[in-house]
């Protein structure tokens, strides 16, 4: 028999969009620690610093109240935290969306907030498995490696389609075998950086008690973690709406395209993006929750499959 869930409610001081806030939580649509379910909201599964955690968040938009249920060793950890998971800290104040594009994104897109999770290794470990590949094989990876080494989740995800697993603990992340890695399709240089990072997990949790300018510089001074993985890390778990993913190979064309109408390089897009700046995170955002995008020139990038190798 499942407890009954520890569950928190309040009145959003302004619109929430769940599905936009929390989706760049979800790695691919696989995810196995990440469902949106019609009508119930998205399900979420974790590991806080009090152990493993299914919170469940959903609007209820007759009431006008955002309602969070947890369940587990760190369903308090989880109701205390769900606000600022949902952007509720997040403060606009001073972005002046001044192109037509952010100012039409930002009148479509109300219920938009920089989410902030406060769990750091949860959100380097699938930035990192992303680095220099697709995000079709990053996501093959992460599945792969959360339904080997995770545990199910606690609560009833009977109900959510697919179940729902907890991912690794820093301690089980760093005890993975090199052949496990292999299997899942990650390089060797990829596995290292998540082992190096597992290994101080604890360290890396105080991070989110941190300035994110701070946190961020601290997150680069990790070998294998440069300014794309930590502006990636700082977008999910700091709250961050300045962190810019510099080095993303799509990022730089679609600013480009929607800001100037042709896709430019990083250099480029940070010169575009200064205007906003401390509010840059938010203006990219915008662009991506935009109707423009880039034009496709070329065959799409298959992937390579290290399994192989």
């Amino acid at each position: 028999m499942t407890a009954d869930p520890l569950v928190r409610r309040w009145r959003p001081a302004r619109p929430l969009d769940l599905p936009a806030v929390l989706g760049p939580l979800r790695r691919g649509p696989g995810d196995p620690t990440f469902r949106y379910v019609p009508g119930a909201g998205v399900w979420r599964a974790t590991r806080t610093p009090d152990g493993p955690a299914t919170t469940a968040i959903r609007v209820d938009v007759a009431l006008g109240v955002v309602e969070a249920r947890a369940w587990g060793p760190g369903a308090a950890w989880s109701v205390e935290s769900a606000p600022d998971l949902v952007g509720e800290s997040d403060d606009p104040t001073g972005f002046v969306p001044g192109h037509p594009v952010l100012r039409e994104a930002w009148r479509r897109h109300p219920g938009w907030r920089v989410p902030r999770s406060g769990q750091v290794l949860e959100a380097l470990v699938p930035a990192v498995l992303e680095q220099k590949v697709t995000g079709r094989e990053a996501w093959r990876g992460f599945r792969s490696l959360v339904r080997r080494y995770g545990e199910p989740a606690p609560g009833p995800v009977d109900q959510v389609p697919g179940g729902l697993r907890v991912p690794p603990s820093g301690r089980t992340w760093a005890g993975v075998p090199s052949w496990e890695w292999h299997r899942a399709g990650v390089d060797q240089s990829r596995s290292r950086t998540v082992v190096t990072a597992a290994r101080s997990s604890g360290r890396l949790e105080t991070l989110a008690g941190l300035d994110p300018a701070e946190a961020s510089g601290r997150l680069r001074s990790l070998p294998g973690v440069g300014v794309w993985t930590a502006a990636e890390v700082a977008q999910r778990a700091l709250g961050d709406a300045d962190a810019v993913s510099v080095g993303d190979y799509h990022l730089s064309s679609l600013v480009g395209q929607a800001l100037v109408g042709e896709p430019v390089d990083d250099d480029a897009m940070l010169q575009l993006l200064e205007p906003y700046r401390g509010h840059r995170y938010r203006a990219v955002r915008l662009v991506e929750l935009s109707d423009v995008r880039p034009e496709r020139h070329g065959p799409r990038y298959a992937g390579r499959d290290y399994r192989a190798m």
